[in-house]
């Protein structure tokens, strides 16, 4: 297996986790459980790993890179039924129900 990331948050762990095994990958993740012992062992030793199958791990690459490359952040987006501002994590306006335009050509709802 060879290690695809390593970090100390639990949060990016979990994301590459899930984006990586609905994918299709075989992973396993080592020191998800270390933090308690930090102070008692050096903090990079508690770092959490995310390791896959050699077989996959190109691929693994090409999805970390992908969750990295610029751009992939939103920002906040006006409603294209009544322009409304709408926070950038929410694809539905909350006054009339309209979908942010992405959102709506990706369903088909043009």
């Amino acid at each position: 297996m060879e290690i695809i990331l390593t970090t100390p948050d639990p949060l990016r762990a979990g994301f590459v986790r899930a984006a990586l095994e609905s994918r299709g990958l075989r992973l396993a993740v080592r020191n998800e459980f270390l933090a308690g012992a930090l102070g008692e062992l050096p903090a990079q030793e508690c770092w959490i790993e995310i390791c896959v199958a050699d077989e996959d791990a190109a691929l693994a690459r090409r999805i970390l890179a992908e969750l990295s490359a610029p751009g992939r952040a939103r920002s906040v987006w006006r409603c294209p039924g009544c322009d409304e501002l709408i926070e950038p994590q929410f694809t539905q306006c909350w006054a009339c129900g309209a979908f942010r335009e992405d959102v709506s050509s990706a369903q088909g709802d043009t």
